[in-house]
């Protein structure tokens, strides 16, 4: 009997799962066959998990638009998690770049459980720097943002760039980035947030509660819009004439298109202006996360996590990031068992 209990055991793992759409709490823990990788892919003992908001959007099945692709009645995907941080269990037919025993952080498939499959492109070795927690929180919303700036915006040294959102998972990032290709940058944060983003390297700080920065008449070379509170009109009216806006997100839109609503307004007018209006879709992968980790490893790139959770309450950092004004980053940490 022992040994019949030991091979179930080694056979399942604890995971965060959703049978339907709904708000964090449909989310349960609950003992799942543990996978094993496919050819290219990895199996990650995950040590700690970060919250974004596209679970948020996963989990909720909003906007309703997005079912398309994730689902139309129920997820497509039943395990939670976006991207992690942990240690190579074992490797699938064709991984040449790791071995068990090894320390990875990137996206995983299902990154809030005990085990998770991921692809060997979309990983790379811990930067020594970082604990787990804190590597875990940068792949999906630090890639965002080097792609958003260096990709998409071809931000240059000397130039002028607004943070919208500066104080949030991505904000944070761009900031630091953004001061690392050598930009001016102002960020946009509540009151509370000044100092944390001033410390991130900002060269200036605008409280959005007492200054909207779309009136000040300051010109900007590019805005990175993560908060989606101004209006398409507002945003370009403080840009340069030749200036860049990336829309990272929107808001006000209703459960139909949510967020879309601001992507469908930036491409009808895009055609028609000057300005480069830009939306895109980030991707993980191997280069860019070396490059993240030779930043943290180097001390211009810091990661701020504002709470750690346990992977039992994962709901509760869903509902947390819900409510809106994170502080940096959400962390869901996996106990050895």
């Amino acid at each position: 009997m022992a040994a019949v209990t030991q091979t179930i055991q080694a056979a399942t793992m604890r995971a965060i799962v959703q049978a339907r759409y709904g708000p964090p709490d449909v989310l349960e823990v609950r003992q799942v066959p543990r996978p094993e990788p496919g050819p290219g892919e990895l199996l990650v003992r995950v040590r700690a998990a970060a919250v974004n908001p596209l679970d948020w959007h996963l989990v909720t099945g909003l906007p309703l638009i997005a079912r398309a692709s994730m689902g139309m009645r129920r997820p497509k995907q039943l395990l939670a998690g976006v991207d992690l941080a942990g240690v190579v269990q074992a490797v699938g037919s064709g991984v040449t770049q790791f071995q068990p025993g090894d320390e990875v952080f990137g996206g995983g498939m299902g990154a809030f459980a005990d085990y998770a499959r991921a692809k060997e492109g979309e990983l790379a070795p811990k930067p020594h720097s970082l604990s787990l927690e804190e590597a875990a929180a940068v792949p999906v919303a630090a890639i965002i943002a080097l792609q958003a700036l260096r990709d998409h915006g071809r931000l240059q040294a000397g130039q002028a760039v607004l943070i919208n959102g500066a104080s949030g998972g991505v904000g944070l990032f761009a900031v630091q980035i953004a001061k690392h290709l050598g930009a001016e940058v102002t960020g946009v944060c509540s009151a509370g947030n000044v100092e944390l983003v001033r410390s991130m390297g900002a060269d200036h700080v605008v409280d959005y509660a007492a200054q909207d920065f779309s009136c000040a008449g300051r010109r900007y070379d590019l805005i990175l819009d993560n908060a989606g509170n101004h209006p398409l009109k507002a945003l370009r009216r403080a840009l340069t004439r030749r200036g860049t806006l990336i829309s990272n997100s929107g808001s006000g839109d209703g459960r139909w298109l949510g967020p879309m609503g601001r992507i469908v307004k930036v491409k009808a007018a895009a055609p028609f202006v000057s300005q480069r209006l830009v939306f895109f879709v980030a991707r993980v992968n191997r280069a860019d996360l070396d490059q993240l980790g030779e930043m943290a490893d180097a001390g211009t790139l810091k990661v701020a996590i504002e709470r750690i959770y346990p992977l039992e309450e994962t709901a509760a950092a869903l509902r947390h990031l819900g409510a809106g004004h994170v502080r940096g980053k959400l962390v869901v940490t996996v106990a050895d068992r």
